[in-house]
């Protein structure tokens, strides 16, 4: 089976490539110079050729605060790109998987958010996102969009690296306290998708590593779990003032894996574990 992979050097791109290589797929992985998805044309022609069996987007603008002045190109890359990807999945007749996020929700509410619940994003980048989850829904009729958030792992940057970075730096750092969400490690999320993708079980899916916890409490973790000796003091949403608006709440009830039988992830707190004893750089 061959299956490509847009956004290979991307954070969740490269776990991607490292775990399909050791599978039998024929892989096709495409980083944004080799394949820019906002050129129709041109990924029409590679998908037409190729003729794959399975397309993962895994290319994303994902600069959150930047997005809000940078609107159109959130929307060319979130929205459509995965149009144009979508577009030629279906031409060739390839199932297509968006990986999508959190921020498609508003925060307001108190009980983990289900794949169906309204949404309602706040800024560019979820809104940008949604649009592309729409134009799958349209253009596709055999697709996956996987929704997932607060994703750290081997590659790029991410907040478990950052304050990695920070406690070299700092002896007190603040984090927020107001925010509640799930911590995912890439190396998790990606199993679940690769597994996903061989399925005919098409549909919206939330994956995110198991439980959840504020910015503060996962900045604490992050600290005891690695031997680390700074004072972490938790601060307010307002105390810590951002361009674009972040959800105060954004859990993710995983439902849908569960529903279809899949296996639901570990705790978040069992994966930084684990990954804080790879052989990672910050």
């Amino acid at each position: 089976m061959k299956i490509v992979v847009t956004g290979a050097n991307g954070q969740l791109g490269q776990e991607l490539v490292r775990q399909l290589q050791q599978t039998n797929f024929e892989l096709y992985p495409f980083t944004k110079s080799d394949l820019d998805i906002t050129n129709g044309n041109i990924v029409n022609e590679v998908i037409t050729k190729i003729k794959p069996d399975i397309i993962i987007n895994a290319a994303a603008y994902t600069k959150v605060d930047q997005a809000e002045v940078e609107e159109e190109t959130a929307y060319l890359v979130n929205a459509f790109g995965q149009r144009n990807l979508a577009v030629a999945a279906e031409k060739v007749g390839a199932k297509i998987c968006y990986i999508s996020t959190d921020y498609v929700f508003d925060g307001n509410s108190t009980v983990p958010y289900r794949e169906y619940d309204q949404t309602n994003p706040l800024g560019v980048y979820g809104k940008s996102k949604l649009v592309g989850e729409e134009l799958t829904k349209s253009l596709c009729s055999r697709y996956f969009i996987v929704r997932t958030a607060w994703v750290y792992g081997e590659f790029g940057q991410n907040f478990v690296k950052t304050m990695l970075r920070l406690a070299k730096e700092k002896e007190e750092i603040g984090v927020v306290n107001d925010q509640i969400g799930a911590p995912t490690y890439t190396v998790d999320l990606t199993r679940f998708i690769i597994e996903l993708v061989q399925t005919e079980k098409f549909g919206i899916y939330h994956c995110t590593n198991s439980s959840s916890c504020s910015w503060y409490e996962f900045a604490k973790a992050i600290f005891e779990e690695s031997n680390i000796s700074v004072k972490v003091n938790p601060i307010t949403t307002e105390q810590f003032p951002r361009p674009a608006e972040r959800p105060k709440y954004s859990v993710l009830d995983n439902f849908a894996m569960k529903v279809n039988g899949f296996q639901m992830l570990r705790h978040w707190r069992e994966a930084l574990k684990e990954f804080l004893k790879s052989d990672f750089r910050i």
